[in-house]
Parts: C-alpha cells; structure tokens; sequence
C-alpha cells in the first residue's frame, strides 16, 4: 500500500531556540504532518511573517530575550488574524497559564511534555474552522434566518434560536451532538430542558438579565455554566447570545459550545502544581547540604527552586585519583518525572566518580546510561569541573550546558567556558571529552549556574543577562564565596520583584584562596 499523504501545514514558530523550533516540527511531522516553517524571536520579524504569508497556527514560547508570548499575542490580535495561538514554555505558573489562555491562547504545552501537542494543534485547527462558520452565522443572522439556515446546520456549535418566553423555535443537527438531543425533540420545548435542576433558577435569571426589559441590541459576554445531557449527565458549556428581530418580533440566537476538555485541561494544570511541590521537595533533599572543605578552595552552592519547579541539581563528587569534582545540572521540564531523572543522574554520576577520574570518560559512560531511559523529548545538561588543590589547576566538560565563567581576583572575566557537547540522553553513541588545563590563582573565581540566572526576567520582561552578572561578581569578588551567592541571588531576586520566577536558580561558587 502507498504511504500516507502527510497533511501539509503552515507554522509560525515564535521562539529563541534553533533547538526547540526542530523539536516541534520534528514532532508535527511525526504526527502526520508536512510542515513548514518560519521561526521568529522579534516583533518586526514576526509582523513581517503575518503579512508575507498565510499560516495555519502559531506556537509560541513564554519569555524570550527580546520578546514574549504577550507580546506575540498581542501582535496577532492586532492584525486581525484567526490563528490558533499555542504556548510552549519551560514551565510558567498555574495563574500566568491560565491568565494566557483567558487572553486569548487558545492552549498551553510544557516542553518537557509534549505529548499533546499534535492532538492540540489538530483541535485548533477544527476550533478555527468552527469560529470561522460562528462569525460567518452571526452576520448572515441579521440579513435573513431562512437564507442561511443551512450554514446554521453545518456549524459545529449548537444554535438555538429562542423567544422571549425561553421557548426554543429553532435547533440545528450540532444540538443532538452536545446534549444527545434532536432538534426535533428540543423545538416548542423551554430552555431548562437543556440545563440541570440545581442550576435552572440561576441560569434563568441569567437569561432574563441577557434578554433585558428592552428591545435593543445590546452586548453579552459569553458564559460559562452547565447543560444538561440527555442520558442526565452534567455537561460544561459556554453559551453566548445575539440578538434578532424577525418580522418584529423580538428573538435570542444562542451559541453553545462543549467546554468540557478545556475545564479538564485548566484542572489538569491545576493538579500539575501538586506535582510541581512533590518535585521541588525531591530535590531540595538531593542537594548537599554543606560544601566540601577544600585546600587552597573556598566553595558555595545553593539552589532556589521556583513556583513552577524545574529539574536543577548540583554536587559535589570525590573521583578516584582522590582529586574533587563539582557538578552543575539542568533537566528539561517540570514535575515529577525530572525530578526522578535528576536523581537517576546523580545516581550514576556518583558511581562514576568513585571509579573514575577521566571527565569526558564520566559524562559519556552517563550518557550511555541514561539514553537507555530517556524520551526523545527529554534532556540533561551538565557542567562538570575538575580541580586539583596543591596545583590549583582545573578542568571542565560540559554536556551542552550554559557556560560557566572564570573571572580574576578583581572580578574581571577570564574565561567563559563553553560547553564540548551535546546534552546527555540525545544521543547514545555520544562522545565526550575534557578541556584543556586552567589554572586559578589566588582570589580567581570560577562560578557554574543554570539558565535561571541570566534568563531572570523584571515586571518589565527585561533579562537579568550577561552585563548584569559581570557588574554583581565585580562588586563582590572581593568577599567570600558564600557572600558573593548571597549577592547575586539577591540580585536577581531585586530585578525580578514584583514578577513570578519562572525557572529554578542555581548557582556554585569557587573561590582560590591564598
């Protein structure tokens, strides 16, 4: 047989990350889609794609260096576009997401989970399809109902059209599908065949104050409440009403939409900050608990988990040749299962250590390891730093971690220290190697963290950034490892007062003391 045709589609990709954009279409086109697609990071890039080409659905990243989702958002309402909006972020709390989606998201992903992002996408499409049919019967309404009773029978929402006695004079084929009824068998009947007992006295007072003592137009938001199913099951619903006169005589026109998945989905968000506190607990007890006293080193660490926990870790080893080792780690995603990945990691790291001292021979055999239980969706990055105390030198591997820096005794930059690899649990076959030596002398500082501290954002959705950490570490280098923390954890707490931290902060600090 033939292969399937794939079904072609046009995404608008809103993000900072080469990386993650792939990881999207990568996923769409498993899913059984051909996409293309553009990705932007700015508002001009962004405005320029709208006007250039037609689209089919926009996914977007929460916070970017130059731009957000808000941002993003804004810009499609603006040009006046009916594209399903889809946020994928690293992790954002329970009110940012559901704030989002009641500005007008259409749904929320994490990028640790993205199993339903092509089911999603899949509905959006059907949902823009069906708003497109709304506003198309909410116009054609005011010129004729007979013209355009057979768009009313082909929409996807329920349209009932009622008098001023709650009596339904008209139902369309999308009726039987949300409430199990005919529309043979709701016309003549009232409106509280639709709805539940408990909550007919309320719902009527709803309809009486949308139907006013007056005549004229006026406007109603829609309303979310609860219908009634024909086997007697309770249904969410939203319900919006127009009005229509028709030879004088005053009518409502009622759009119904079955809300359920998205109550399940805004629950299911809810029940994600349960886990989100289990995990944050999980690793606040992984962590050391103080830092290793070593010869010629002063070290600090700590890790401060945010709302929306993340997968952060770091530890201190002992490798075999006796020389210490510190790590710095990232897991992609949110929840338990980082948290349990976090601790797999430092399972097999510690074993490692204690039988070899090679970086690059550590980190590969851990990849090895952990390829074997890991998702294509999921990740590790690490920073992994050597140092020998009667010489004061240093080595470094790191697995597509964000670099660390090594700054002189008057907090000026020496090295930054990039990563040698790709992130562990991509790819098995995954080699990875040691740096060249550094040395540190006395009041050198080496400082390893993870993405949440530079990527920190202000009430004004400014980055913490680069310039910002080089000005905190020159201030402080003087003062001892645990002060210059402290210093910058408060730092990045200032410049983020006011807003939710959206990632775990970690940060290391070692110091070389005379």
């Amino acid at each position: 047989m033939p292969p399937q045709m794939k079904l072609p589609l046009r995404v608008l990709i809103v993000e900072d990350s080469e990386f993650d954009a792939l990881l999207l279409v990568n996923l769409l086109r498993r899913g059984g889609y051909d996409p293309s697609h553009r990705r932007v990071e700015t508002a001009e890039a962004m405005s320029a794609a709208l006007a250039e080409q037609r689209w089919d659905v926009v996914i977007s990243d929460y916070s970017m260096p130059s731009f957000s989702m808000q941002e993003a958002l804004q810009l499609l309402q603006v040009s006046g576009l009916d594209l399903p909006f889809i946020i994928v972020s690293g992790g954002i709390g329970e009110d940012t997401a559901v704030a989002a989606m009641k500005a007008g998201a259409h749904d929320y992903l994490m990028k640790g989970n993205l199993a339903r992002l092509v089911p999603a996408v899949e509905r959006e499409l059907r949902e823009t399809s069906v708003r497109t049919a709304r506003r198309q019967a909410e116009s054609s309404l005011r010129e004729s109902e007979e013209r355009y009773r057979t768009l009313w029978e082909t929409c996807t929402d329920a349209v009932l059209i009622i008098d001023t006695s709650h009596i339904i004079r008209f139902a369309n084929p999308a009726v039987e599908c949300i409430f199990g009824f005919s529309p043979e068998e709701v016309v003549g009947q009232s409106l509280q065949l639709l709805q539940p007992e408990t909550l007919q006295p309320r719902h009527q007072a709803a309809v009486q104050k949308f139907l006013g003592s007056a005549v004229a137009p006026c406007k109603r938001p829609p309303m979310e409440t609860k219908g009634r199913h024909k086997d007697g099951h309770e249904i969410s619903i939203e319900i919006s009403f127009n009005d229509m006169n028709v030879q004088d005589q005053h009518l409502l026109v009622a759009f119904i939409r079955d809300i359920t998945e998205r109550k399940r989905a805004e629950q299911t968000i809810r029940q994600n900050q349960e886990q989100f506190r289990v995990a944050r607990e999980i690793q606040q007890r992984l962590f050391p608990t103080t830092a290793p006293k070593l010869g010629g080193f002063e070290i600090a660490g700590a890790s401060f988990p945010a709302e929306a926990t993340g997968g952060d870790y770091f530890d201190y080893l002992t490798l075999k040749d006796g020389d210490s080792a510190i790590v710095v780690g990232d897991v992609t995603g949110h929840g338990i299962g980082p948290a349990v990945l976090m601790a797999e990691t430092r399972a097999f790291l510690r074993i490692l250590a204690r039988n070899r001292s090679d970086l690059g021979e550590i980190l590969t055999r851990a990849n090895g390891s952990l390829s074997d239980d890991i998702s294509y969706e999921r990740y590790v990055t690490l920073f992994l730093v050597k140092l020998n105390c009667p010489s004061r030198a240093f080595w470094y591997a790191s697995a597509g971690h964000p670099p660390a820096y090594h700054f002189g005794a008057d907090g000026g930059l020496k090295a930054k220290l990039k990563r040698t690899g790709i992130p562990l649990g991509l790819s098995p076959e995954a080699s990875y190697n040691a740096s060249e030596q550094y040395s540190m002398a006395p009041g050198d500082l080496l400082i390893l963290l993870t993405d949440g501290v530079l990527e920190a954002v202000s009430a004004e959705n400014d980055f913490f950034g680069e310039h910002r950490f080089f000005n905190v570490v020159q201030e402080n280098a003087h003062l001892p490892a645990q002060q210059i923390l402290g210093a910058l954890h408060q730092a990045v707490d200032r410049f983020c007062h006011g807003t939710a931290q959206l990632d775990d902060l970690t940060l290391v600090i070692i110091k070389s003391i005379p």
